[in-house]
C-alpha cells in the first residue's frame, strides 16, 4: 500500500486533486473529516473542536489503512489541523502534535495557492492569508522531515505532476 497525503491551505485544490487521483488509481480516498464535522455542528466551532476533528480524521485514515488498498489517498490529514490550530488559536493540543509525528506517508503533496483562485465556501475563513499559511506548511513539513513535492499550476497540471511522480516510483 502507498499512502498519499494531499495538504495545503484552504482552497488550493486538495479535494479536487484527491478526487482526480481516485479516478485514476486503484485505491480509496479518505475525505476531509472537518467538512462533515462542521456541517453537523449547530454552532461556530471552537478550539476544542479541533481535537475532535483530528481524532475523527485519524480514525478515518486508520479505517482506510485496514482496508489495505493499493493506494490510500488522504485529503488534508492532521497537518492541516495542527497548522490551523496554531494559526488561529496560537495553541496546538499535544495529542495532535504527537499523532502527527507518528504518521508516515509515502508521498506528500503540498498544494500552492499561487495558481488556484479562492472559492467561497461556508467552511473557509482565510482568503487573504493563503500565502502566509503555505509558508507555515512548508516550515512544518521540513521540521517533520517529510519529503514533499510542491504543486503549482492549474488543476490538470497538478494531477499530471502527481501521476508522473507515482509512475516514476513504481
Amino acid at each position: 500500500m502507498k499512502k498519499i497525503l494531499i495538504t495545503g491551505p484552504e482552497s488550493t485544490g486538495k479535494t479536487t486533486l484527491t478526487q482526480g487521483l481516485i479516478k485514476r488509481l486503484d485505491g480509496i480516498m479518505v475525505p476531509e473529516f472537518a467538512r462533515i464535522y462542521l456541517e453537523k455542528l449547530n454552532r461556530s466551532y471552537e478550539e476544542d473542536d479541533l481535537l475532535a476533528i483530528a481524532k475523527g480524521q485519524l480514525d478515518w485514515i486508520n479505517q482506510g489503512i485496514q482496508k489495505s488498498p493499493n493506494y490510500l489517498i488522504v485529503d488534508t490529514g492532521l497537518l492541516v489541523i495542527k497548522i490551523w490550530s496554531h494559526y488561529k488559536y496560537k495553541n496546538v493540543h499535544p495529542w495532535i502534535s504527537t499523532n502527527l509525528q507518528k504518521q508516515h506517508f509515502d508521498f506528500v503533496f503540498l498544494c500552492s495557492p499561487s495558481d488556484i483562485t479562492w472559492e467561497e465556501d461556508p467552511h473557509r475563513e482565510n482568503p487573504r492569508d493563503r500565502k502566509e499559511l503555505f509558508e507555515l506548511y512548508k516550515e512544518e513539513l521540513v521540521a517533520l522531515q517529510w519529503n514533499f513535492e510542491i504543486l503549482t499550476g492549474n488543476k490538470t497540471k497538478r494531477l499530471s505532476k502527481v501521476m508522473e511522480k507515482l509512475d516514476n516510483q513504481n
